[in-house]
């Protein structure tokens, strides 16, 4: 009797618990990213791309409540808060409009650099490198959280990524590409947007889910620090 009413107990734990989660999860809405940089793969359907990467990231995650990025771009034109990040009463007040959405995400992809080093002695094919070199690539994306209450910044955070394939390497599957990207979804500079996408939503879950006083916030901190660090160093170099 008393292990049928401890697990009884449990499972009733469990279930509230589950309740509780799923009715403070955030509900969140993605804009459509923007570029800052010369990068050859930026094409104009690019950035819808990158939205819908990011909001299945995020769904998957079952943190957020996560708004279809049809619900926004019904409310939200090129021209509003999802093009650049600014804020201003006009673009506060369409925000409101987004049913039931608390935040909404602004990415720009600011920095990305490619490189290829070696010998030579091979070849490529649609992106791949196959035989004697190594290409490397390096992804930087500026985020914005916003209130969609006040317009103000909720929180900010650039997020990087460094991918690179060897010799007779063609690299691992990076997830689900398409439109503008899909002729990278195998090349260092695929495999880095995918490993920035990700980074942004373990991010995301950390800061607005599990709580900025959480122990994990402490490795986003010395993530910070050693890009602050780098950029430093290279600006000196200069």
């Amino acid at each position: 009797m008393r292990k049928a009413l401890f697990f009884v107990v449990v499972l009733l734990t469990v279930a509230l618990a589950t309740q509780v989660f799923a009715a403070e999860r955030p509900r969140i809405g993605v804009l459509r990213f923007t570029n800052d940089t010369n990068a050859g793969w930026w094409r104009a359907s690019v950035g819808r791309d990158l939205q819908d990467m990011l909001i299945s990231e995020l769904a998957s995650t079952k943190a957020f409540r996560v708004l279809e990025r049809k619900e926004i771009d019904a409310v939200m034109s090129e021209q509003d808060l999802g093009a650049s990040g600014r804020v201003s009463k006009s673009t506060a007040a369409k925000m409101g409009k987004i049913k039931g959405a608390q935040y909404l995400v602004a990415a720009t992809v600011s920095a990305f650099e490619e490189n290829t080093s070696g010998t030579g002695g091979g070849f490529g094919i649609a992106g791949f490198s196959i035989g004697g070199k190594q290409e490397k690539a390096y992804i930087a994306v500026d985020l914005k959280v916003i209130d969609t209450t006040t317009g103000e910044i909720y929180d900010a955070r650039t997020v990087e990524a460094n991918s690179s394939s060897s010799a007779l390497s063609l690299g691992g599957h990076t997830g689900a590409f398409h439109g503008g990207l899909s002729t990278y979804a195998k090349t260092p500079t695929g495999k880095a947007i995918r490993a920035c996408i990700i980074e942004i939503s373990e991010y995301l879950k950390c800061s607005m889910v599990r709580g900025k006083d959480d122990s994990c916030m402490d490795e986003y901190a010395a993530k910070e620090s050693r890009r602050r660090e780098n950029t430093k160093k290279s600006i000196e170099l200069e």
